[in-house]
């Protein structure tokens, strides 16, 4: 099968399914834009991500219909063939005239086979590019270099209490029920019946989203990974919300309750000038940035690698960091979750203060039972009896090969999951979890099992 053909099908093309997709094409019908050309670019997005389309045959096919719609077609995707506009797509994203040339002369004639569609950091100049399967291994090597911010969300330490929507809600300003965090309760086959979910945007490595953007206003920041939208260049087609597998996305109906006067202007704008933070205005796309204009160090040097999500934390259930530094505190967590679990807890028990001591090498373990201390065997047989062994870690629809940069530690939700009331209502933290209660022509509900 050629990558030109058309597979176009009945089937709904969506992750979440029929209902959601039908949902989606609902709101596109709302807006002045293509419905049809939005819906099946958004399904070969997912094509190209799951690696059945490739970019160069994804760009062909639309182009002409984005340039028809839009004026314009500045899809960050390999192109079939250097067609001008790789270098003007650079500029767009801010790269310096420098650095542009550098990267120019490196593509040369083999532009047409370095693709755009996977925006990261190799250093503090350069964009990564996504790569063909035959540059897969300086891909992997890539992958490595640089910063990529990201997520490790401990499920079993999750109590539900919603202090992270709440901490979210008033460091970026969004109207009620846009809930750039979610957390949502579920039922399931899978051990224990009742388990929970917390779903901030992935910022995925090789986003849907920002492949089917006409603009670029839907981003990857190539200093560190970070899927963007520029409100200043969305034009609100919500393309990119039908694109994106994991319903993170939120429309902006009206004006915003917090004026532009109201915000702090080091919360707006990130350090390349463009327009990044805080809630949206009017008429454009918004959802969770990972707090981005704290990790360019303008809300100062003390928030950089830090969320407000994660500031709220009780059990401390979310840890924020660089997922390529061994050293971060979501692969620190990952490494050994049950110490981590029990260090966060802070107990009071000496026996457990003491096998946090041996097991993070601050005390030396006792060579046998019979000695004084702990023998590392017994500190780890306490350590996990507290925090439990965390030995289950999944990536949300990682099959699709959107390369989200999320590790959710506990039980993944299965195809028969269904949502069902938490402890705590969303009413009780003064916010709803259906936008559709504050807005008649509201965005999606967020009901992604049902």
């Amino acid at each position: 099968m050629g990558d030109n053909e058309d597979t176009t099908t009945d089937e709904p093309f969506h992750p979440l399914g029929d209902e959601w997709q039908t949902e989606l094409e609902a709101i596109l019908e709302d807006t002045d834009h293509d419905t049809e050309l939005g819906l099946a670019m958004a399904g070969d997005a997912m094509r190209v991500t799951a690696g059945d389309l490739s970019e160069s045959a994804f760009y062909e096919r639309y182009h002409e219909a984005v340039v028809e719609e839009f004026g314009e077609d500045e899809r960050p995707v390999e192109r079939p063939a250097d067609d001008g506009q790789l270098e003007g797509t650079l500029s767009r994203f801010g790269v310096d005239d420098e650095s542009r040339r550098e990267v120019m002369q490196k593509i040369g004639v083999g532009a047409g086979a370095v693709g755009l569609g996977t925006w990261g950091t190799v250093s503090d100049d350069e964009p990564r590019f996504g790569a063909s399967e035959a540059d897969e291994t300086a891909t992997e090597q890539d992958d490595e270099e640089g910063v990529q911010w990201g997520m490790v969300l401990d499920l079993e330490r999750c109590d539900g209490c919603l202090s992270c929507v709440v901490a979210c809600a008033e460091e970026h300003n969004w109207e009620q029920g846009a809930n750039w965090m979610y957390v949502l309760d579920y039922e399931d086959s899978t051990p224990g019946g009742r388990n929970r979910l917390i779903r901030p945007c992935q910022h995925c490595t090789d986003a849907p989203c920002e492949k089917v953007c006409p603009t670029t206003a839907r981003h990857t920041r190539q200093s560190d990974g970070l899927v963007l939208t520029d409100y200043d260049v969305c034009i609100g087609c919500r393309y990119c919300q039908v694109a994106c597998p994991y319903g993170v996305n939120y429309f902006q109906w009206g004006e915003p309750e917090v004026s532009a006067e109201e915000l702090e202007e080091d919360h707006i704008y990130d350090e390349r000038g463009r327009w990044v933070g805080s809630r949206s205005p009017k008429g454009v796309m918004e959802k969770c940035t990972f707090c981005a204009t704290r990790q360019d160090g303008s809300k100062g040097e003390e928030l950089v690698g830090r969320t407000a999500c994660e500031d709220a934390c009780p059990p401390e259930a979310i840890q924020f960091g660089d997922m390529n530094d061994s050293e971060s505190d979501p692969q620190q967590y990952l490494d050994d979750p049950a110490l981590a679990r029990v260090q966060a807890q802070s107990p009071p028990e000496a026996e457990l203060q003491e096998a946090i001591a041996v097991l993070t090498g601050e005390t030396e373990p006792a060579e046998d039972e019979d000695d004084d201390g702990l023998t590392e065997r017994e500190a780890r047989s306490l350590v996990q009896a507290e925090g439990g062994t965390g030995d289950s870690t999944f990536k949300l629809l990682e099959e699709i090969g959107t390369e989200p940069n999320i590790v959710y530690i506990g039980n993944e939700p299965g195809p028969n999951a269904q949502q069902v009331d938490g402890p705590v209502d969303y009413e009780d933290v003064g916010h709803t979890d259906n936008r559709k209660d504050i807005v008649d022509q509201g965005t999606v509900g967020i009901d992604p099992f049902n």
